[in-house]
């Protein structure tokens, strides 16, 4: 499996901040059973590593990856929990190299041209797009398209059902992510009816 392989099997990426442990499981049941297969689960709190951990038990038909990763160290972490890929907000050549070290699938973020130069020197073939509507939506990977053939770009950051088809329109984005299947307010209060007919919306686009 590669990154890739990853992120062409959906196009939309749920990404998740889970607070109580006891969430992830029904929360990731919902999306998986709605069509997305794909989750990133932040890991922006203390039980984040121990969501992945659970929900990749729990969930062997999906593919649970980690975002906000930051450290080198939490590549090991984040593969022993179970996850099949990580995600970054930046790009940083030595977590690329961690990365390959550590034998996780792995996306870091870009915003600008020269970081999309970056990583393309770096034998990177898929990077994300952050924060895509603050940074030019999908006016600006129309403009990174000519320059960069050969890069596939994941956008993530403010993306909503009104404008997620616009970016899904552009040749070189490969898939989405975001909150827009998983609201905080509907996870806090265990609405899992409520998220499975977004995520069904979602996993339509």
């Amino acid at each position: 499996m590669t990154i890739e392989t990853v992120l062409s099997s959906t196009r939309m990426i749920p990404v998740l901040t889970i607070n109580r442990v006891e969430d992830a499981v029904p929360l990731c049941t919902t999306l998986v059973e709605a069509g997305l297969l794909v989750l990133e689960i932040t890991l922006r709190t203390a039980p984040a590593l121990a969501a992945v951990a659970a929900a990749a038990k729990a969930l062997p038909e999906a593919t649970i990856g980690v975002g906000t990763l930051l450290d080198s160290a939490d590549f090991a972490r984040a593969r022993d929990a179970g996850a099949l890929f990580a995600v970054s907000p930046g790009l940083n050549m030595d977590l690329v190299d961690d990365a390959k070290a550590a034998g996780i699938n792995y996306l870091p973020g870009i915003q600008t041209s020269s970081e999309a130069m970056t990583g393309y020197r770096a034998g990177l073939r898929s990077l994300k797009f952050f924060p895509a509507k603050a940074s030019g939506g999908a006016h600006a990977l129309q403009q990174l398209a000519p320059l960069y053939p050969g890069l596939r770009f994941c956008p993530t950051g403010g993306i909503g059902f009104a404008d997620a088809p616009a970016y899904l329109a552009e040749p070189n984005v490969i898939c989405f992510g975001g909150g827009l299947a998983s609201p905080a307010g509907l996870v806090a209060a265990g609405d899992w009816s409520a998220i499975s007919e977004l995520a069904k919306r979602a996993a339509s686009l």
